[in-house]
């Protein structure tokens, strides 16, 4: 059975968690995440979603994993995880998780690494490692911080909470929060639209906005300088140009070229 599987329709991309019935991050779900986003990466899509089945999106790490492990071990399961967070981080197009139910420590590193992150109502979230003594081994805290700030990442992170779906939006984690009738649909719509929007421009903003994580405004400035004549050039901005100066707003089409 395959944990997690990536399927394509056009330029959309979507990688499905099915590893019931709590979605647990154990070695085979992190190997099939593995071998999903690696083909999310070489597929010619313009957008990614990232969900799951079953009734709760995840119910954190299989702590078994941690069990017996010598150093060595330690110290690959690190990397495995690491990696994992990286190359979701690496796709160069527009990511969004839809998340529902709970989402407990492991899973909610990995959808820290898409670029937006949706959730139904009455979804809970926990950061709960140190209730095993543990820290956000997979780098949850450095990339929470990146979008809430230290403060509120070590509020989380040291208090081991669980938190509402609507507490994290008001803080800026959660992009959107959604009837979860609703969170499946419109989430398909947007990345959708995403996959038909200007693929060059996102994916200079993708670089620009990890540029300015790892280095500040004058890190970003200067991949801002480096990205901004292929975009200017592309043939969906002259096109958009045109069509603003002949249509108005929202009538351009994008070829991702």
């Amino acid at each position: 059975m395959a944990h997690a599987t990536f399927a394509q329709d056009g330029a959309l991309g979507e990688i499905v968690i099915d590893s019931p019935p709590l979605n647990l991050f154990d070695d085979a779900l992190i190997g099939g995440l593995l071998d999903a986003v690696e083909e999310a990466a070489g597929a010619e899509i313009r957008a990614l979603l990232v969900r799951a089945e079953g009734e709760v999106f995840s119910g954190g790490a299989d702590v078994a994993i941690f069990a017996g492990l010598a150093h060595a071990e330690a110290a690959s399961l690190m990397t495995r995880a690491l990696s994992l967070i990286g190359a979701i981080e690496a796709i160069p197009v527009p990511t969004v998780a839809l998340i529902h139910g709970r989402c407990l420590p492991a899973r909610l590193r990995s959808r820290i690494a898409c670029d937006l992150i949706w959730a139904a109502e009455g979804t809970q979230i926990g950061q709960l490692e140190a209730v095993i003594g543990a820290f956000p081994f997979a780098g949850g805290a450095q990339r929470l911080a990146s979008r809430i700030g230290t403060a509120r990442t070590a509020e989380r992170v040291f208090g081991a909470q669980v938190y509402s779906a609507q507490d994290l939006a008001a803080w800026g984690l959660i992009g959107r929060v959604l009837p979860q009738a609703r969170l499946a649909a419109d989430g398909r719509a947007f990345v959708a639209q995403l996959a038909n929007g200007p693929t060059l421009a996102h994916r200079a903003t993708k670089r620009i906005l990890h540029a300015w994580r790892s280095g500040g405004v004058a890190e970003a400035d200067e991949l801002t300088r480096a990205e901004g004549p292929a975009v200017i050039l592309s043939q969906d901005l002259q096109r958009g140009v045109e069509a603003l100066q002949r249509s108005g707003p929202g009538h351009a089409t994008f070829a991702g070229r």
